[in-house]
C-alpha cells in the first residue's frame, strides 16, 4: 500500500516536468536516519544503509533502479580520494612506499588466496571462487575512511597503514579487470592484445595527468583566482576532479585513483585549501548518497532466495579475511589492539568488487544468479562492520588503543632532570636546560607525540607520568629535579601528589593552568610553579606600555611592580586571609566610573576588584 501510494505520487510529480519525490525522498532520509543512528551510537554509515533499504525495491520502492543511483553516488568516493589527495604531499606519500607496495601488497595476496580457497570450498568453479575472493579483498574505502575521518584518525600511524592498503586495493583493480578478461571464456590471443594495449593507454593517461598537475593547474588556477569569481573556482574545482576521474575512467584505469592522483599534484599548490572548502560540500552529499544506494542494492528478494549460500559465504569470508588481517599485522609488529581494529574495520568487502563483479559478468565469466549472491555478500559484509566496529569498543584492550612501533618505554632512565609532558611548554622549558648541556629525560604519554619529537631530534620516552611504576622506571627517585609539563589540571596535580609522597626529596616545579590550581599545587608540594599565561601575559603588557610611549624602564618598573603585587595577592590566598582591601590588583572601575559621572566609594571599588579578581588572574 505504501508503495502504490507513493508511486501514485511520484507518477502526478511526474506531470508537472521534474519527478522530485525521489530527490526529497533521500534528502529526508539521509537528514532523519543517520542523526538518529548517530545519536544511538551506530554511527553515520549504518543510517544510510538502514535509510537505503527502506527506500529501496526491498523496501517502498521510492526507487526501483537503485543501479542508477549508484553510478552517479560512486562520485562521492571519487570527491573523497581527492582530498585524501590534498592531504598526501608527494613526499608523505613516498614515505609511505614501503606499506603500499609492502603491507598492501602482502595482505592483498593473502587474503586473495585464502578467499579463493574459501570460495572452492563453497563449491564453486576455480576460475569462479577467485572473482569472488578477490573481489572482497577490496576493502570499502568509502566506509573505513568515513569511519577513520569520523574519529579523526587518518593522520594517526594507523590510519596511514590503512589508508596504504586502501591505495593498493584500489590500484589492484586495474590488474584484477584485466586477469578477469583472460580467464572470461572469450578468452584468448585477441583478448591479451587487447589487454595490453590497455595498458599502455592506461600508463599514456597516468604520464598526462602528471604532467597537467605539474605545469597547467597551478597557472590555471592562478589565472581563475584573478576573476575573484567564488563559482568560477568551484567550477573549476569540479572540473579537475572530475576531468581526472574521466581520465582515468576512459583509460581503463579507476575514476577513484585519478581523482587521488589529481589530489597528490595539488597538495603542494597555494589552491589546496581553497580546492578542499569548495568540493568538500559535494563530497559529503555524494558519498551520503553512496550509502544509500548501497542499502537500496540489496535485494531482500535474492537473498532470501539463497540465504542458506550467502550466510555461509558472509561468514567464511568475514571470518577468513578478518582472521588473516590480524595475523600479518602481529608478524609484522602492530600491537594487538591496532591488529584487531584493523581486522574489524577492512574485514569487509567494498565498491570496488561491484565493478569486478559486473565485469566478470558481462565477460561470461559468471552468470546473473551468481552475481546477484556475489553482491549481496559484499552489501551485506558492508552492513555488518558498523555493529562490529560497535562491538570492538567493548573488546579493545585498554591500554593499547595507541600504536607503540617505533615507540621506547620509559626503562631505567638516569637523568638529572626528569620533564614529564613534550608538548609546547615542555618542549620549550626543555631548550635553556638543554643549552646548558644538563642531562635531561623526557617522558610523554601520547605515542604520536613521541613519534614527532624523534622526527625534530629528541628522545622522548613513552610513560605515564601519574603511574608510580614508570615514576621509577623513568629515574624520578634519582633526579635532582623534576619538571611537570602536563596539560591537564589533574594529571599534574596526581603526579605533583606521587612525587610528594613517594620521592620527598626531590625537587618538583610544575606548569599550573590557573591561579586555583597554581594554589592546589603548591598545596600538593610542588617546590615552584608557573601559571602557563603569567609570564607572557606580562610581556605583552609591558610591550604595548612602550609601544604607548614609556621607555624601557619604565615599562620593566610596571611589570616589576606588576609581578610584587601579584606575589603578594598570591601568598595571602595561599594562607586563606582576605586582601581585597589591600591595593593587590589594579583595577579600571573607578576610572570607568568617573568617566561616566559616577563616583565610587572605596567599598564599592574593593567588591569590584574582588569580583574581577575571581577568574584565573
Amino acid at each position: 500500500m505504501a508503495g502504490e501510494a507513493i508511486g501514485h505520487a511520484a507518477e502526478a510529480a511526474s506531470h508537472g516536468g521534474i519527478d522530485l519525490l525521489p530527490v526529497v525522498a533521500l534528502l529526508a532520509a539521509g537528514v532523519i536516519a543517520v542523526p538518529l543512528f548517530k545519536r544511538l551510537g551506530l554511527g553515520s554509515v549504518l543510517g544510510y544503509l538502514a535509510a537505503g533499504l527502506l527506500l529501496g525495491p526491498s523496501g517502498l520502492e521510492v526507487i526501483n533502479d537503485p543501479a542508477s543511483v549508484l553510478h552517479l553516488a560512486e562520485l562521492g568516493v571519487v570527491m573523497f580520494l581527492f582530498i585524501i589527495g590534498l592531504e598526501m604531499e608527494p613526499s608523505r606519500l613516498w614515505s609511505l612506499r614501503k606499506q603500499i607496495f609492502g603491507l598492501g601488497v602482502i595482505q592483498v595476496s593473502i587474503c586473495g588466496l585464502l578467499l579463493t580457497g574459501v570460495g572452492i570450498l563453497l563449491g564453486f568453479a576455480p576460475a569462479v571462487a577467485f572473482v569472488f575472493g578477490m573481489g572482497f579483498v577490496l576493502t570499502s574505502t568509502a566506509i573505513v575512511m568515513q569511519i577513520l575521518g569520523e574519529r579523526g584518525e587518518l593522520s594517526t600511524d594507523s590510519g596511514q597503514r590503512m589508508v596504504s592498503i586502501l591505495l593498493l586495493e584500489d590500484l589492484a583493480i586495474v590488474p584484477l579487470l584485466a586477469v578477469v578478461a583472460i580467464l572470461a571464456p572469450t578468452g584468448g590471443e585477441e583478448t591479451l592484445v587487447t589487454r595490453l594495449t590497455g595498458i599502455a593507454i592506461a600508463l599514456g593517461a597516468i604520464g598526462l595527468l602528471i604532467f597537467l598537475g605539474r605545469r597547467i593547474m597551478n597557472p590555471f588556477f592562478s589565472l581563475l583566482a584573478s576573476t575573484k569569481l567564488r563559482e568560477v573556482m568551484t567550477a573549476a574545482a569540479l572540473l579537475v576532479v572530475l576531468g581526472a576521474a574521466l581520465l582515468f575512467q576512459v583509460s581503463g584505469l579507476s575514476m577513484a585513483m585519478g581523482a587521488f592522483l589529481a589530489g597528490v599534484l595539488l597538495s603542494t599548490s597555494t589552491f589546496r585549501h581553497q580546492l578542499e572548502a569548495d568540493v568538500e560540500p559535494f563530497r559529503g552529499i555524494l558519498l551520503g548518497l553512496f550509502f544509500l544506494a548501497v542499502g537500496m542494492s540489496l535485494g531482500l528478494a535474492t537473498v532470501w532466495a539463497n540465504w542458506g549460500i550467502i550466510a555461509l559465504s558472509v561468514v567464511a569470508y568475514m571470518l577468513v579475511k578478518a582472521a588473516a588481517i590480524y595475523c600479518i599485522a602481529r608478524v609484522l609488529k602492530s600491537s594487538h589492539g591496532e591488529a584487531l581494529e584493523r581486522a574489524v574495520l577492512m574485514g569487509q568487502g567494498g565498491e570496488f568488487a561491484f565493478v569486478l563483479y559486473t565485469t566478470a559478468a558481462t565477460a561470461g565469466l559468471i552468470d546473473a544468479p551468481t552475481n546477484a549472491i556475489f553482491t549481496a555478500t559484499v552489501i551485506i559484509s558492508m552492513v555488518l562492520t558498523p555493529f562490529f566496529i560497535i562491538g570492538l569498543r567493548y573488546v579493545m584492550p585498554k591500554g593499547e588503543t595507541q600504536s607503540m612501533e617505533g615507540v621506547e618505554k620509559a626503562d631505567g632512565l638516569s637523568g638529572k632532570i626528569l620533564i614529564i609532558g613534550f608538548g609546547r611548554f615542555g618542549q620549550i622549558a626543555s631548550q635553556p636546560l638543554l643549552a646548558m648541556h644538563h642531562s635531561v629525560s623526557i617522558i610523554d604519554n601520547d605515542t604520536e607525540m613521541v613519534r614527532v619529537a624523534a622526527q625534530i631530534g629528541f628522545k622522548v620516552y613513552y610513560g605515564d607520568g601519574t603511574r608510580l611504576d614508570i615514576l621509577h622506571a623513568a629515574g624520578a627517585g634519582t633526579a635532582d629535579v623534576i619538571l611537570i609539563c602536563t596539560d591537564k589540571k589533574e594529571q599534574t596535580t596526581r603526579i605533583a601528589e606521587l612525587l610528594r609522597d613517594e620521592f620527598p626529596l626531590v625537587r618538583v616545579m610544575a606548569r599550573a593552568f590557573d591561579r586555583g590550581h597554581a594554589i592546589e599545587l603548591v598545596k600538593a608540594g610542588v617546590e615552584y610553579q608557573l601559571r602557563e599565561l603569567f609570564e607572557s601575559a606580562l610581556t605583552f603588557g609591558g610591550d604595548v606600555v612602550q609601544m604607548l610611549g614609556a621607555t624601557e624602564e619604565e615599562a620593566a618598573e610596571v611589570v616589576a611592580g606588576v609581578r610584587d603585587r601579584d606575589r603578594q595577592r598570591f601568598e595571602l590566598q595561599l594562607a586563606g586571609e582576605d586582601w581585597t582591601g589591600q591595593n593587590l590588583l589594579l583595577s579600571n572601575a573607578r576610572d570607568q566610573a568617573r568617566e561616566g559621572g559616577v563616583v565610587l566609594s572605596e567599598e564599592a571599588v574593593e567588591d569590584s576588584v574582588a569580583k574581577s579578581a575571581q577568574p584565573a588572574s
